[in-house]
């Protein structure tokens, strides 16, 4: 199964934060192994962007964090491409204007793959059938 981490999935993640649940970190483990474990290329600048303003600190400077987690083994970053870009903004139903969570959600619907989330507004729009999500509390 293909897993896409949404921003903060990733930072529990790599900060061995406990709100990443067991069965999501069975989940992690395995689309490492299968090399399909994914991060949005908007999640690097989300992430910057929460340093920047004081919402999230590391022990390290925030593009070391970055590259490091990058460089997970089984990981991979998917490009913002064309396709997402324009899917991004025809998401179908009813979901919030966010662009990160907006380009987040188009990437795990163009790669079929499932959303590592706890963000409600996210988890809501899963309920309509729209992105196939995983609780990142579980």
């Amino acid at each position: 199964m293909a897993a896409l981490l949404d921003t903060h999935a990733l930072v529990w993640l790599l900060e061995g934060n406990e709100h990443l649940g067991e069965t999501s970190r069975d989940l992690v483990r395995a689309a490492a192994t299968n090399r399909t474990l994914y991060v949005s290329a908007i999640t690097p600048w989300e992430t910057s962007m929460l340093v920047t303003k004081g919402r999230l600190a590391f022990n390290r400077e925030v593009g070391q964090w970055l590259n490091v987690a990058l460089a997970m083994p089984g990981m991979s970053l998917i490009p913002l491409s064309v396709e997402i870009s324009v899917a991004s903004t025809r998401l179908p139903g009813d979901f919030h204007a966010d662009p990160a969570d907006r380009i987040i959600v188009a990437t795990a619907r163009q790669f079929g793959a499932t959303l590592i989330t706890e963000d409600k507004l996210i988890l809501d729009y899963a309920q309509a059938g729209h992105v196939q999500v995983h609780r990142a509390g579980l």
